[in-house]
This record gives structure tokens, sequence and C-alpha cells, in this order.
């Protein structure tokens, strides 16, 4: 369940031996003012779910997310020894965080396989990821008063990761010999934009960015001089407005793509990596243009992608042609839900 700050969101996966099956989808927006919980509620009214565990995601400021150099360790030594490097990444006191960690396969600064040398064999990176405790606490309380049962809370960063691997890492990603070569897999959401940044299947750059779709919705609605409901299904309209949400959506444009290139750079300058391409999603980028946009901008191959792509829908339980039109905007849902793989 992806509970965004303008729609809830929910997607249910069920094993079918190995195989992932949509056996459940459901939206609802949150009208401005209105109460995320009945949002919810109406979500699995409509959903018709048959399962009660549900993972959810968090993102925005009280989220951390740190890729933390450190000698190599076991790791069962990992967790106690991150603790005490805590104070150097994270704005919060350990006590007011709930944190995981993860060692990556790559080396610190890791260009490529061939140029690590022996120091670098003693150094490995960290993933650090935190979350405020009362953000956790929240989540949890909000997903019990439904009657439904938490299975895990994931970072919306990390679930955009989960739902390309879900879909099918492709052959020659995976194949990479220490090239370089690397995708950023970014969603364009209400309020934020994230982008993570794979190599070999690996996060090697994450980032949130606070621009997103209501950005442009309110551009429209200042341009058209119209409310924001409004503005939002003009931009959704498609070529029946484009020229004037283009004109309007541009310069909120432009700071994205600015931001995007600002990352892309960074990583590539300290990773020694190219990013290839930028697979794009979120409803944002369904806005008419805004993929052509951000890959003029920065200079790379951009595409929208779906995360339904090779998942077997029951269309028995599930509206097929619903569920394929809000596909871009279901990426953060379906990376949740492929928490069943592992369950």
């Amino acid at each position: 369940m992806d509970i965004g700050s303008s729609v809830v969101k929910a997607v249910e996966l069920t094993l079918d031996g190995p195989e992932p099956v949509i056996t459940g989808f459901a939206r609802a927006e949150i009208p401005p003012g209105g109460d995320v919980r009945e949002a919810v509620e109406q979500v699995f009214k409509d959903g018709g779910f048959k399962s009660k565990r549900v993972v959810t995601g968090v993102s925005g400021q009280s989220v951390v997310v740190r890729y933390v150099p450190m000698m190599r360790m076991a790791d069962e030594e990992l967790m106690q020894a991150i603790r005490f490097e805590t104070d150097k990444y994270l704005p919060f006191d350990l006590d007011e965080v709930v944190l995981d960690c993860q060692a990556l396969n790559r080396t610190v600064g890791q260009a490529s396989d061939s140029e690590a040398g022996p120091q670098d064999d003693q150094m490995m990176t960290v993933l650090l990821a935190a979350c405020r405790r009362e953000t956790l606490e929240a989540q949890v309380q909000l997903v019990q008063e439904q009657g439904l049962t938490p299975f895990a809370i994931d970072l919306d960063l990390f679930a955009i990761a989960n739902a390309w691997e879900l879909c099918g890492i492709p052959d020659e990603v995976m194949a990479d010999e220490g090239d370089g070569r690397a995708t950023a897999l970014i969603d364009v959401g209400a309020e934020r934009t994230s982008i993570n940044v794979i190599r070999r299947g690996e996060s090697c750059f994450s980032r949130e960015i606070n621009i997103g779709g209501s950005d442009m919705t309110q551009a429209v609605a200042r341009r058209l001089g119209v409310e924001g409901f409004e503005a939002e299904a003009i931009k959704r309209a498609g070529e029946a407005h484009e020229a004037e949400v283009n004109s309007a959506i541009t310069p909120v444009l432009e700071d994205l793509a600015s931001e995007l290139s600002l990352s892309i750079d960074y990583v590539e300058h300290h990773e020694g990596i190219a990013v290839e391409e930028l697979l794009l999603s979120g409803g944002g980028v369904l806005a008419p243009g805004a993929t052509a946009y951000i890959e003029q901008a920065t200079g790379r191959p951009a595409r929208t992608w779906n995360p339904l792509e090779g998942l077997r829908i029951d269309s028995g339980r599930v509206d097929v042609e619903e569920l394929e039109a809000w596909a871009p905007s279901l990426v953060v849902a379906v990376g949740l839900a492929s928490r069943v793989r592992t369950s």
C-alpha cells in the first residue's frame, strides 16, 4: 500500500508457485483537507483483497539514506559497528530512529572491478537507512486501525528498485563486467521525486527531490486561473490542453531536470560510472511532454516504464483496463507488494 500525499494506492500480489500474480488493485484520492484514513478504508473496501498483511513505505524528511565507507567485517558485527558511525550521518539522535544497514558488494568509490587495489579490498560500502520512530509508529497505527496486519515498512526509494527487479532486470545489466554502466530509476510523485541509481542490480546512489506532480498542477492552476482540482483534470487531459499545460509546467520541469542532472553528475563523478538511461515512473510523468523534456534537459535517454510488465494479472479479480491505465503511478505499490517473495 503506497500512502501518498494525494492518493492511496494498493496492489495485491499472490504467489502461484514461484510466480507472482496481481490479484487485487484499488486507489483512492485524498481531497484537499481530506483524511488519509478514509482513503485507506476506501481502498480496502474497493479492492476486495484476500490478504490482511500489508507492506507500506515511508519517505520525506523523517527518512535518511546514506552510503557509508567502512572497514570490511562480518555481517553479525556490522549492526553494532554502524551505531558508532550514526552521529556523522544522521540528523537525529540514535534513540529517535529505527535503523538498518546492508553491506554492498562494490568497494568504496569503485569505478570498475579491475581498478580496485589492495587497499580497496579492506573497505566496503554500507547502505545505512533510518527513519524516525514516531513516523513508523504512526504508520503501524494507521494500518492496524483498519484491522490489517503490518508485515513490513519499507522505504519508497527502495520499493522502486524492488519493482524493477520484479519485472526482470535485463540480462545485459546483470552481466555487466565492470564497465561502469548504470540505470537511474526516477519516480515522480505528487510531493517529491525519488531517484535510485542501480548498477548490477545494486543501489549506488539514492535521493529525494522536493519537486513533484503537485508543483506542476499548481503551475497549471496559476497559468489558467482555475482551482487545483480543475488544473489536475486539465493536466491529465493530454492533447486537449497540451500547449497550455506544456507552457505552464516547463519551469517546474526545468527545476526538476536540473536537480536530476546534479544527482547524476554527482554519482558519476564519485562512483566512476555512466548513467546510460533514465527510467521514469510516477503520476508526474503522465503530464504531456514531461518525459521528452527530461530526456532533452539531462542529455540521456529517458522513457517511462511499466511495473506490470511480465506480471500475470488475475482478470477475474482485477479490472485490467483500469490497472493498466494507472500503471506508471503504481511502481512504489508494486515494489512494496513484491515483499511477498520473502514472506
